[in-house]
């Protein structure tokens, strides 16, 4: 009970946001997509859902794909809960996701070692939270050691690389998304 369940999705805002990068008024979109601006308006605020047609020609009238228009919508839920899992632990590095779907917000659970020799760079602000164990972290040049319950955060775009230093450690990481404009370009002086 309450475990995450196929919603139906609420495409209204991904037309909305689509819409508004490209700059173009309701009108706009209903003369070119031959829909009335009033439906456009019910869609965008999800009081109406679009059949495949109509939802096919609002995406030629915004120069997208119907599918990328279903693939940047939002889930009707607002609840989803992932459960751990219920597998003995392994020797293995193990990653897994902590949220699913299209979201705002990415987390990710690493447990064991990690490709310490990769450097990462995200474009958006992401936190690390050691759960157990203790790892070492580079960045920027400067090396950190945190333990159990330590928290590190970095703005985007900080290059960075980090690896656990205990056997059975696991790392939190919770990021804003990559598909989101969350971070201006930082220019360094």
């Amino acid at each position: 009970m309450g475990d995450h369940k196929e919603q139906p999705l609420r495409v209204g805002a991904a037309v909305r946001r689509r819409r508004r990068a490209l700059e173009l008024t309701l009108a706009v979109v209903a003369e070119r997509s031959g829909l009335s601006v009033p439906f456009l308006s019910q869609v965008e605020n999800d009081r109406a859902r679009p059949s495949r047609s109509s939802l096919e020609k609002m995406a030629d009238a915004l120069r997208t794909t119907a599918v990328e228009l279903l693939a940047a919508a939002d889930p009707a839920c607002s609840v989803d809960v992932v459960r751990a899992e219920e597998a003995e632990p392994t020797p293995e590095p193990q990653m897994r996701s902590l949220v699913r779907g299209h979201h705002q917000m990415h987390a990710s659970e690493f447990t064991g070692d990690h490709d310490a020799g990769r450097e990462l760079q995200h474009r958006n602000d992401q936190l690390l939270y050691v759960a157990d164990g203790q790892v070492e972290i580079e960045a920027e040049g400067r090396a950190y050691r945190l333990g159990r319950g330590d928290t590190l955060y970095l703005t985007g775009g900080v290059r960075h690389r980090w690896r656990a230093t205990v056997p059975e450690t696991r790392v939190l990481v919770v990021a804003v998304a990559e598909h989101i404009e969350a971070v201006q370009d930082r220019h360094r002086r």
